[in-house]
């Protein structure tokens, strides 16, 4: 990681293809969004990791280098926390992987070749709190995205913190702390099902408990992590295949049975069908090791 800080300015240096506009118009998909807002392309969010709320400001110059500014502290941080901060920028962006062979195999490819040119300097936009993975996971299944962020609001302002900062609230995900606590008839007034409600209740109560952190999936193996994520109530192997891509960072996650993936893979080759998942798995022999990049900027396609 390099980076530098002037005058309580963090300044993160920037790999080699990495466009800032392509990750905004991820970022910017959908304007329900409640966990960071963006204006003339800064980015305003609180930064969460155990007891650092830090609100920061996060612009970028030439694509070149990021700058993280703070809101909300008076005073500069220990340096353990500017490199926790640091560290958390790292993983929501995906700054430690060089893509290079990434664009090379899909430069080569029919489906990717489009996505990879249109797209260029798009990173995989992790979710780096296991917790906030798995609820997004959970919130997704089997409902559209626009009222899946409608979910996640209702669910982030009910039991989320937030810090006010020019008469606007900036929200922090909901502590798994917090949900352990709550019975679904807590949730009643998000309009969720009464299943999901308890499937985010049940992972809430084995994070408490300390049956599953981040740091346990992070020294398993892809098979294990998944299979570990799957025998969780509620977790199937689709949304236990986002949160490896997301959250755990492991590019052979692939959710097969995406819907959007599907469709995108209809849409780039003109097929008056939705292709098999036996095709799917044919035409993504070339991904190998690049899976989750392969499905991201397929899904961006949809866009």
């Amino acid at each position: 990681m390099t980076w530098h800080e002037v005058d309580d300015v963090i300044r993160i240096t920037l790999p080699a293809n990495f466009d800032m506009n392509a990750n905004l118009g991820y970022l910017t998909r959908e304007n329900n969004e409640c966990m960071y807002e963006i204006e003339n392309d800064i980015i305003t969010k609180v930064i969460a990791i155990g007891e650092i709320q830090s609100l920061v400001q996060i612009s970028v110059i030439d694509n070149q280098q990021m700058i993280v500014q703070f809101l909300n502290d008076s005073k500069p941080f220990d340096q353990w926390k500017r490199e926790a901060i640091v560290t958390y920028i790292h993983e929501w962006f995906d700054l430690d992987n060089d893509l290079t062979p990434f664009y090379e195999m899909a430069n080569a490819d029919p489906i990717l070749k489009m996505p990879a040119e249109k797209f260029y300097g798009l990173r995989v936009i992790g979710i780096p709190d296991l917790f906030e993975a798995l609820c997004w996971g959970v919130l997704g299944q089997q409902i559209n995205l626009a009222f899946a962020y409608t979910l996640k609001r209702q669910f982030v302002e009910s039991f989320g913190d937030s810090i006010e900062w020019n008469g606007k609230k900036y929200w922090i995900f909901p502590s798994y702390e917090r949900i352990a606590q709550l019975t679904p008839t807590d949730l009643a007034a998000i309009k969720m099902t009464v299943k999901k409600s308890e499937y985010i209740i049940g992972i809430a109560r084995l994070m408490a408990s300390g049956e599953l952190s981040k740091e346990q999936l992070k020294k398993m193996n892809f098979k294990e992590a998944e299979k570990s994520l799957i025998k969780i109530r509620g977790i199937g192997p689709w949304t236990a295949n986002y949160v490896l891509m997301r959250c755990l960072r492991l590019q052979t996650a692939f959710p097969i049975d995406d819907v959007g993936l599907i469709n995108s893979i209809k849409t780039v080759r003109n097929m008056n069908r939705k292709p098999t998942k036996d095709e799917i798995l044919e035409l993504s022999i070339p991904w190998k090791n690049w899976e989750s990049y392969a499905t991201f900027f397929l899904w961006r396609v949809l866009y």
